[in-house]
């Protein structure tokens, strides 16, 4: 195989490990011995949280009234693509019973769990979609009783929007708590007696480390990392929007790898030399987020094939998998490891990660070779991809903007205001404020 690096990455995730897994047992322990009031003082050391845990119907009320329509409008949207594409999920699924032998019949049945915990963190950005993609594809799979937590944000309860597509997507309890005291609390069952039968939705490095450590206890989604971004480009890609994406999954954090595999060196070398000036461009937050991700664990390579190509990026068994390359249909067939792919220019991994439908709690660090992503049939290997024509990404992309925008993921929102400006150069959309800071 030829291969090459133009450029390798300096840092794998494994290199930021750092203390988690003793912290995380310290805390696990402490919750376990002492209950919710370890759980409390942990929740006022680390969040500055003292108020009320489990939310009434009145606070959701009262959090939530000041939200405007087309806000309220675009979340509902946004969970109602999740929802459908879930329940499309499940009614592929099915009940039988069969003849294996004269006179021995065998079959199965499909049972929910009776109880799943929904994590939404809120740290660097306030994560809207990862509410309704928990939380409705769970509401989906028919759970009877979801329980949602996520972190108070900057101090006080949970961010609005976030609490209201909480709302929208079905928890039957919302809780105000973050980390792993949240984590804890789920297994544990504290504040609402029913322990989870499985914990599922992103986190920071602490919260995986508390879901692993409790894997076993409970069931869980993925073994999470870093989120990650691939993208498979050839000589018929646009350099710009292939930089765009990179740049627009790298704002994540410090330790999200963005890769390029391509069999095109001068597609390559542009690339290379726009993503560094898209990432000045940014705001603070996500211009010192994606800046580090991309001089850390970026890498580009270039393959003589595009069946070379394929090879590596089965190797790398990215999260996020994009193909902007001739051929789709060959790609769809040929890749095999991947957590969501996304074929076209014309759909990306924002779109993904906020309204076209497909989840976006993907495995990473290499899961999935063996696992896929969050779905209502969470056990057995499930990939989702997804194509769309531009006339489609009309709506999608505007959504996708206002959304990032919300939660603060400027790169992100960018990744769908290119797309418009390229596919419809003579119209203006209302796509939300830029992030300031």
């Amino acid at each position: 195989m030829a291969i090459h690096y133009l450029k390798k990455a300096a840092k794998t995730p494994d290199t930021e490990g750092g203390n988690a897994r003793r912290v995380v047992e310290e805390m696990l322990g402490e919750i376990e011995r002492r209950g919710e009031t370890a759980v409390r003082e942990y929740a006022q050391k680390l969040d500055k949280w003292t108020g009320e845990i489990v939310l009434t119907p009145a606070d959701i009320e009262r959090r939530t009234a000041g939200i405007e329509p087309s806000v309220k409008r675009d979340i509902e949207f946004a969970a109602g693509q999740v929802r459908r594409f879930a329940e499309a999920q499940r009614e592929s699924m099915r009940e039988f019973s069969i003849e294996v032998r004269p006179g021995l019949q065998a079959g199965q049945r499909l049972i929910p769990v009776n109880v799943a915990g929904c994590y939404v963190p809120t740290g660097r950005y306030a994560h809207i979609a990862s509410a309704y993609m928990a939380i409705a594809t769970a509401k989906a799979a028919g759970v009877p009783t979801v329980i949602a937590c996520s972190t108070p944000f900057r101090g006080e309860g949970i961010h609005p929007q976030v609490l209201y597509a909480m709302q929208v997507a079905g928890a039957d309890v919302i809780m105000t708590l973050g980390g792993v005291q949240a984590i804890a609390t789920l297994a544990y069952g504290l504040f609402t007696g029913r322990p989870a039968d499985i914990i599922v939705g992103p986190g920071n490095k602490f919260v995986a480390e508390a879901k692993r450590t409790l894997f076993g206890k409970v069931g869980i989604d993925v073994f999470a990392g870093p989120s990650e971004v691939a993208v498979i480009a050839d000589e018929t890609s646009d350099p710009a929007i292939v930089a765009s994406d990179l740049v627009g999954q790298a704002e994540h954090g410090h330790e999200s790898p963005a890769w390029l595999f391509t069999t095109s060196k001068a597609l390559a070398e542009d690339v290379m030399r726009r993503v560094p000036l898209l990432v000045e461009a940014l705001p603070a937050t996500a211009r010192d987020a994606a800046g580090a991700a991309w001089r850390d664990y970026g890498e580009v390579i270039v393959c003589d094939s595009r069946e070379e190509v394929a090879q590596v990026s089965d190797r790398y068994a990215c999260e996020h998998l994009e193909v902007h390359a001739a051929d789709l249909d060959w790609w769809l067939g040929r890749l095999t490891c991947y957590g969501s792919l996304f074929l076209g220019e014309e759909t990306t991994v924002a779109f993904g990660d906020k309204a076209s439908g497909p989840n976006h709690v993907l495995p990473t660090r290499g899961a999935a070779r063996y696992s896929g992503g969050l779905s209502v049939h969470k056990f057995i290997k499930t990939v989702t991809w997804q194509r769309m024509t531009r006339a489609a990404s009309h709506e999608i992309a505007q959504v996708t903007a206002r959304i990032s925008r919300l939660e603060g993921m400027e790169a992100h929102a960018r990744t769908a205001d290119d797309r418009l400006a390229k596919y419809f150069p003579e119209e203006r959309f209302e796509l939300g404020a830029p992030v300031q800071a």
